[in-house]
């Protein structure tokens, strides 16, 4: 490894031991690393760094000479990450600071044997699966990042009524959902809003899809899995005038007559999982699923 570049929050200092200890690894190794530019502005404001290092600021900045890109935050900020990488194919590597962190997997208290064993090429890469998306009408603020990695969600805007999401899939009518709104999410993003509105964790390699109403009023609506093959189009009905479409973190309103195509994106994201990692033992760790003493003698 030569060459990386690390992007973390930049509105908030909240992970200033860490950095300096990635910052060390790194030099130690004498890999030259690239920060976000904002990032980098606000640790020289708070004088957390000794040195100048180069920076970037756009996808354009970046090519596929990174090896790496380091996140410190939580899962948000690997989500935003993805906008600087897109189909760059630099793999990903989230040092978590924030608080659960399904993406973010490396505890901060592990950053140096992580990093080495990356180092040393003891890592697998895993692939995630994005969703691409289309409106019609037009809507300009997806036209260059019109992409997630987690989910793209429908909700409703201004209203406590609930709305109605019409979907159809590959062409053929599926049913119209009643509800506040619709997740259709990644595996990826299966741990994230979707798991919080009773949909299922899908294994980050499972070629699926699912989708998952958010506190529907049709009782017997329940999530679905489909394949990540699968072309959605979604038409909302609502007494606004008004809906909200989210990619990840990314929001925006458009009008109710507007068409959603949802599809698999020609891209992928690549996560790094050291040697001392997994999905399932980020489970384990994250849903408390190691918790019942009847386990212990299986761990």
């Amino acid at each position: 490894m030569k060459k990386v570049a690390v992007y973390g929050q930049s509105y908030s200092i909240s992970a200033e031991k860490e950095i300096q200890i990635l910052l060390e690894v790194l030099e130690e190794n004498n890999i030259v690393c690239f920060i976000e530019k904002k990032f980098y502005d606000l640790l020289i404001e708070g004088g957390i760094l000794d040195k100048k290092y180069p920076t970037f600021s756009h996808f354009s900045d970046l090519n596929s000479s990174f090896e790496t890109m380091f996140t410190l935050g939580g899962d948000g900020t690997i989500l935003r990450a993805v906008t600087y990488i897109r189909d760059l194919g630099i793999p990903l590597l989230g040092i978590n600071t924030g608080r659960l962190g399904f993406l973010a997997t490396i505890n901060k208290k592990n950053i140096k044997e992580s990093v080495e064993l990356i180092i040393r090429g003891e890592y697998s890469l895993q692939e995630r699966t994005l969703l691409s998306v289309r409106t019609v009408p037009k809507t300009e603020e997806f036209t260059e990042l019109n992409f997630a990695l987690n989910e793209v969600t429908i909700a409703r805007k201004n209203t406590t009524s609930m709305i109605g999401v019409t979907t159809n899939l590959n062409n053929e009518y599926l049913t119209n959902y009643w509800a506040d709104g619709l997740i259709i999410a990644t595996p990826t993003g299966s741990t994230g809003y979707s798991l919080s509105c009773n949909g299922p964790v899908i294994s980050p390699d499972s070629k699926n899809l699912v989708i998952t109403p958010i506190a529907p009023h049709n009782l017997n609506a329940r999530p679905m899995v489909i394949s990540d093959g699968t072309s959605i189009q979604l038409e909302v009905d609502s007494r606004e005038k008004e809906f909200l479409i989210s990619l990840d973190s990314r929001i925006t309103t458009v009008p109710k007559n507007t068409n959603v195509f949802i599809e698999k994106a020609a891209f992928t994201i690549q996560s790094i999982i050291p040697k001392n990692q997994s999905f399932l033992q980020t489970l384990r760790s994250k849903l408390l699923w190691g918790e019942d003493t009847r386990n212990e003698t299986n761990l």
